[in-house]
Order: structure tokens, then C-alpha cells, then sequence
């Protein structure tokens, strides 16, 4: 896939929200093929940027809590 976008659920500090959205950014961009989507297609791309971005912060919430070296307070 793309192995540029880095793992987010492996350090002692939580993913921010911009590292969450930036890689959400670049998977949407992938899965795509768009850089920048044109305007017909931009309200789809943006709300898929949104969406993956969310899944993603519920998906670290729930695994950090099991990884062995996420050390978050609860």
C-alpha cells in the first residue's frame, strides 16, 4: 500500500488528531489516485478523509489500550 503513511499506535505519546487526519489524507489519496480532487469530486474525497479519519482515532482508542508499550492515561 502506502509506505509512506507511518503506524500511529506505537508511542508512548497518542497520535494527534493532525497525524491521525494527515494519514487518513494520504490513504484517501492513494485508494483514489487523486493529489487533489477535482470540484465535482472534492464534497466525496474530503467526507472520506473525514470518515477514515475517524475510523482510525476509534481503531487506535481500542488497540493502544492492549499495546504493550502504549503507556496512555485513562
Amino acid at each position: 500500500m502506502c509506505r509512506s503513511i507511518k503506524t500511529l499506535r506505537t508511542g508512548a505519546v497518542p497520535a494527534s488528531d493532525d497525524e491521525i487526519s494527515a494519514a487518513a489524507l494520504q490513504f484517501v489519496r492513494k485508494v483514489s489516485g487523486y493529489r487533489k480532487p477535482s470540484a465535482a469530486n472534492e464534497r466525496a474525497f474530503d467526507e472520506a478523509v473525514a470518515e477514515v479519519a475517524a475510523a482510525s482515532k476509534r481503531l487506535l482508542e481500542v488497540v493502544a489500550a492492549t499495546h504493550p508499550h502504549a503507556h496512555r492515561a485513562a
